[in-house]
């Protein structure tokens, strides 16, 4: 089982600018997990919003996120951060982490919430105009 915890929610204005964090762990220490991060507002679904692979680092962002954050690993393992700049108040959103473990030697990048097999707690962003 891969456990998961996202932290660096908060209220800013628009414009501002937050840092997510996740890290993921399981059983297996060499595995490196493809990772997601996914919000979900008040009354709407749960959307992709950016997704890392687990080999190359190949990313992926939802266009209404595109040149505004950055999804990126840490130096330590399994480790994920969620830069986001020029926040407006349509991102005000619960913030969750995602990971899934390699299925095999290919480089894995899921943009679909099915397919990732653990998910952390969930994380507030708030932004006011």
């Amino acid at each position: 089982q891969v456990q998961v915890a996202e932290s660096g929610g908060g209220a800013v204005q628009a414009g501002g600018s937050l840092r997510l964090s996740c890290v993921a762990s399981g059983r297996t220490p060499t595995n490196t997990y493809s990772m997601g991060w996914f919000r979900q507002a008040p009354g709407k679904e749960r959307e992709a919003v950016a997704a890392i692979s687990n080999k190359i680092g190949r990313t992926y962002y939802v266009e209404s996120v595109e040149g505004r954050f950055t999804i990126a690993r840490g130096n330590a393992k399994n480790t994920v951060y969620l830069a986001m700049n020029s926040l407006r108040p349509e991102d005000t959103a619960v913030y969750y982490c995602a990971a899934r473990s390699p299925t095999g030697p290919a480089d894995d990048l899921y943009t679909r919430a099915e397919f990732y097999e653990s998910w952390g707690q969930g994380t507030q962003v708030t932004v006011s105009s």
